[in-house]
């Protein structure tokens, strides 16, 4: 198939999936045009059957912000044009499900062009936030209506775009996030768990992976390493960046916890950082699926995270993780506590996550899942 994908080069779940799950479909024979304004975060050059279609956005002195959504409409319907796509994979629902179906009335004014079929992917903010919004409301539920197919991924964010916007949840295919499975799996390197994490200091790593933004609640998690702190010599280590990273280190500063605190910025690679950690904490106040979770798991550290969204569906309370109520931090703290001190639990909980994401989340478990979506979309639309 021919496929063009759409999504945000930005660091986030919804980036990072598109990202990989077109490398993947590249990889088993597809050829596949990745639209975006930059190359994402997790794009890899050379590979065969890749192509990045930038999206250029020139400024113009009548508008007062510039028009992404208008660019990339243009952007989908020239490339589906010239490469003769099948299909248009949109991930998030607004703009680029918007994008793309503006393209398609563009495409089908044009004399003898086959539009491509349009799938759009939900991820959740594009819902959670942006659908609820009063402003944006109708054109998120339109854009989602026009779609040939809609997938979102979790059972958890299709029941909120259901509540949310009315849509019939039959019209929505719950597909998942994935991993790379032969990637994604604990590689420990001794020197850098001793560059990170001294053993004359300390004696475990906490570990916390997002984007800095306030639905994280990095803050809340800093305070349940607070409370670990107190039982356990541990380090806690912050990767990423994002907006509320110099509050965060405000507040490290107020708390004396400099020598137990670090950040490590933004990774391209997390596998070696997850493999030296002890604990994954994700206490955030939505999450519609927690791929940083699941990566974490998939390398065998035990994660305590809030239960919200799609969490539940992914981290088993007790048998693959714990997930606690977003305001219990004491109960966070103390299920990170046991973790760290019960080897016992600990061994099991780490083995049982690790071998539900390959029997589940992994890469040739998934992809053919939306392969099957788009020849579906394709039967029914000939």
């Amino acid at each position: 198939m021919n496929i063009g994908m759409v999504c945000y080069a930005s660091v986030g779940g919804s980036g990072v999936v598109a990202t990989e799950l077109a490398h993947a479909l590249a990889g088993r024979g597809h050829q596949v045009h990745l639209m975006s304004s930059e190359p994402p975060f997790r794009w890899r050059n050379g590979v065969p059957g890749l192509r990045f279609e930038p999206v250029d956005v020139p400024p113009y002195p009548l508008f007062r912000e510039p028009q992404y959504l208008l660019a990339l409409a243009n952007t989908i319907a020239r490339v589906a044009e010239e490469r003769r796509l099948d299909v248009v994979h949109a991930h998030y629902a607004v703009p680029h499900a918007t994008a793309a179906y503006l393209a398609d009335q563009m495409l089908a004014a044009a004399p003898g062009v086959v539009c491509p079929r349009m799938v759009t992917t939900l991820h959740g903010t594009d819902i959670t936030l942006i659908g609820s919004d009063p402003s944006y409301t109708r054109v998120v539920a339109f854009s989602i209506e026009r779609s040939h197919a809609v997938t979102a991924v979790s059972r958890s964010l299709r029941a909120d775009t259901s509540s949310a916007l009315g849509i019939r949840p039959e019209k929505i295919r719950v597909i998942p996030n994935f991993l790379d499975c032969a990637e994604y799996r604990r590689r420990f390197d001794p020197d850098l768990r001793a560059q990170v994490c001294p053993p004359v200091e300390f004696d475990a790593l906490v570990v916390h992976v997002s984007n800095f933004r306030p639905v994280k609640r990095v803050d809340v998690a800093l305070e349940v390493f607070r409370l670990i702190r107190q039982t356990v010599r541990a380090r806690f280590a912050l990767i990423g960046d994002g907006p509320v990273r110099a509050d965060i280190e405000r507040r490290v500063a107020a708390h004396e916890l400099g020598r137990d605190v670090v950040f490590l910025g933004e990774q391209q690679d997390l596998v070696p950082w997850l493999s030296i950690a002890d604990l994954f904490l994700l206490p955030s106040a939505q999450e519609s699926f927690g791929l940083a979770a699941l990566e974490a798991m998939a390398c065998e550290v035990p994660v305590v995270a809030s239960n919200v969204g799609g969490l539940p569906e992914i981290v088993n309370n007790g048998i693959t993780g714990f997930v606690c109520p977003p305001a219990a931090v004491q109960m966070m703290a103390e299920r990170g506590i046991a973790l760290l001190t019960d080897r016992d639990l600990r061994s099991a909980i780490t083995t049982t996550a690790a071998e539900m994401v390959r029997t589940r989340y992994c890469t040739d478990l998934v992809v053919p899942l939306y392969e099957d979506q788009y020849r579906d979309v394709l039967d029914r639309h000939q």
